[in-house]
């Protein structure tokens, strides 16, 4: 009984002791080399197992395998047994599970790793971990883009992992996450030296379209195109070039992003402290033309200073007009000073108050009542626009084209380009308008008619023409219509049979509209008055009498004188 036990148990000892030292698949082991042959390394790896490995596997990059019968080595497991009774080993799958060890656990701990560049494919290279491959994308590679990576294949130097995935046997790394730590350390260390308003040297290494950077010493400065020059820089290659060194001041000093900015006008005179001695408002100066815009153009008057003609104070007569078409680039023209803000440092300038206003001249050469030649330069429903000296307009309205008539009906026979004469009726240089009449020429028909004529006045007119709602008569070149309710204080009467062109006819003045030199006319309000003023005559010593004898002998009165 006692002999069976200790069998089984020996039994037992033996398939334990068999399972621990068989090496199992898929594990990295160690191995002794005991033979060198046909370009291979024979490996025992235990339990008398034994493998081949390729020598190459034992080379890094093209220098010989260095490898000798009697070393040990790891290899990989991959089949304990082949066809030939041999284990299938590796020693490049042993480093890399080993070299996947090792990074993963640097990934985890955030640590570097070493490595070296070794080849370059689509969108960066290919870095050699020490047994495991990884991407170097080429934006990673240097903190500005790298023209030529000759210099950095095969040389050893340390990488960070931004990513890895072991299933997939992808890892990425960056060589310029280092460089950054670096520089930040640096940057940190130079900046700590630095205050605001310091005034050092530095050397412009990158110029860009929004200005310059430079090399305070290990750390970069920007100092901004508005920062150059107190007048308008439009490209900073003009003021600076790539490799000059230059005295520079520290404006601000960010301290979290390490950002510092800098001035270079700041170290020159602000001209901006004399401006309102210099440049007193309404004075005139040259300048030149700098930038034009949709809404003005700017003009230099001296480095540094520049002030905006707005649109609206370009030219006194050309309106609606784009700058650029009164004016152009580099162009030196006279402007007048008409405002200065000092604390916005900012200019406006006239350029058409440097010549005299149009609208002033002509007041001063025709004043109201002066007779003045133009050509008709517009047409529109409500006159006519004349083109005067100086590019300026008058205009012709409506009533103002002719005595007789309808102005609509009188316009129609104008044309572009006709020359008219007119008189100067009305000239408002504020609102830039001139008034003129064309009727006024040949004055007034009426005129003389009109002098002296008062309303309730008895004159004689002569019919004209015969109208449906009554007649139209003529005094003194002065037409008037009289309504067929006025033809008669008798409705009988009132027939406009009774009338024909040539008669004449008593009436009574009942209205006078000096302006439009017109007059209101009643053959009715005459009769009406006639009656008043017999009756007022002969009612005192003929009280007895008829009304019919009273209006007889006004009228025989009448006819007898």
């Amino acid at each position: 009984m006692c002999a069976k036990t200790t069998m089984e148990e020996f039994e037992a000892l033996l398939n334990e002791s068999f399972e621990i030292d068989t090496p199992k698949e898929g594990s990295v082991v160690k191995g002794k080399v005991i033979a060198i042959e046909a370009g291979q390394a024979i490996i025992d790896v235990g339990y008398k197992m034994e493998g081949r490995v390729e020598l190459k596997e034992f080379a890094s990059s093209d220098e010989a395998p260095q490898i000798s019968v009697g070393d040990e080595v790891e290899v990989y497991l991959r089949k304990v047994e082949n066809t030939r009774g041999e284990a299938v080993l590796s020693h490049d799958m042993a480093r890399l599970e080993a070299a996947w060890d090792r990074l993963e656990k640097a990934y985890a701990d955030e640590n570097r790793v070493e490595g070296a560049i070794f080849g370059r494919v689509k969108g960066g290279f290919t870095v050699d971990l020490g047994g495991a491959t990884a991407f170097l994308p080429g934006s990673q590679v240097d903190v500005r883009p790298v023209r030529d990576a000759g210099p950095l294949m095969g040389l050893r130097q340390p990488f960070q992992i931004l990513k890895m995935d072991r299933r997939r046997g992808n890892i990425v790394v960056s060589r310029r996450a280092i460089l950054e730590e670096s520089r930040a350390e640096q940057r940190a260390e130079v900046i700590g030296k630095l205050t605001e308003g310091d005034v050092l040297d530095g050397v412009v290494k990158n110029i860009t379209e929004y200005g310059a950077f430079v090399d305070l010493g290990g750390v970069d400065g920007l100092l901004h195109v508005t920062d150059m020059a107190w007048r308008r820089v439009n490209d900073p290659r003009d003021i600076l070039s790539i490799g000059e060194t230059i005295k520079i001041q520290v404006l601000r000093i960010n301290m979290e992003t390490h950002r510092i900015s800098l001035g270079l006008k700041q170290l020159q005179g602000d001209p901006w402290t004399s401006m309102e001695s210099k440049y007193p408002l309404e004075s005139i100066h040259t300048g030149r033309v700098t930038n034009i815009t949709d809404y003005g153009a700017f003009v230099e008057l001296e480095p540094g200073i520049e002030g905006l003609i707005h649109v609206s104070e370009m030219s006194w007569t050309k309106k609606n007009l784009h700058p650029g078409k009164i004016i152009s680039t580099s162009q030196e023209v006279k402007v007048m000073v008409l405002e200065i803000d000092t604390a916005k440092r900012r200019i406006s300038l006239g350029l058409k108050q440097t010549t005299r206003n149009p609208w002033e001249m002509f007041k001063e050469q025709s004043p109201e009542g002066t007779l003045i030649e133009g050509k008709v330069k517009n047409i529109t429903e409500f006159g006519l626009f004349i083109g005067l000296d100086n590019d300026i307009d008058g205009m012709v309205h409506l009533s103002d084209l002719t005595w007789e008539g309808r102005g609509e009906d009188v316009i129609s026979t104008y044309r572009k380009g006709d020359v008219v004469q007119a008189i100067v009726s009305e000239v408002d240089t504020e609102k830039e308008r001139i008034s003129l009449s064309v009727k006024a020429v040949d004055g007034a028909p009426s005129a003389k008619a009109a002098v002296g004529v008062k309303r309730g006045a008895r004159i004689t007119a002569e019919v004209v023409a015969i109208k449906d709602g009554g007649i139209e008569v003529v005094y003194e070149g002065l037409k008037s219509f009289i309504r067929r309710a006025d033809l008669s204080r008798d409705r009988d009467e009132q027939r406009l049979e009774r009338f024909k062109v040539g008669d004449k006819v008593d009436a009574r003045v009942t209205s006078v509209d000096g302006k439009a030199r017109r007059l209101g006319l009643s053959i009715k309000a005459r009769e009406i008055a006639d009656e008043k003023a017999a009756i007022a005559q002969y009612s005192s010593s003929d009280s007895g009498a008829s009304l019919g004898d009273i209006l007889g002998d006004a009228l025989k009165g009448d006819d007898e004188t």
